[in-house]
């Protein structure tokens, strides 16, 4: 039987508070669908470049972690951004502020 999936905009708020409490600047720049919608990550360093951030199937061990799909210049990942929203209209899309590339994706709860 499939693992229960906590409701998109539950985890969304979730990971914004615990962006806020560790002082990175965080914004919902496309709210998907409350329930069900993917979420991808998208970390700005503030020099002109980003990383893009999304859960992927682990077949292996049947969990979904956080994996890096791209980094390079940030007009580069909005073109990216774009693209995966016109396949998936339900998505949710998160871009943080950091010039250490934190994004806490590997912090217990957040994984």
């Amino acid at each position: 039987m499939a693992e229960a999936r906590l409701a998109a905009g539950i985890w969304v708020a979730a990971y914004l508070r615990r962006l806020n409490l560790s002082d990175i600047p965080a914004y919902v720049t496309r709210h998907g669908d409350d329930t069900a919608g993917a979420v991808m990550v998208k970390c700005a360093t503030l020099d002109g470049r980003a990383s893009l951030w999304s859960r992927e199937w682990d077949f292996q061990t049947d969990q979904r972690p956080w994996i890096q799909l791209s980094q390079g210049a940030e007009r580069d990942m909005d073109a990216e951004i774009a693209r995966h929203i016109s396949r998936d209209p339900d998505l949710w899309v998160i871009e943080i502020e950091s010039r250490d590339s934190i994004t806490l994706l590997d912090q217990q709860g957040l994984a």
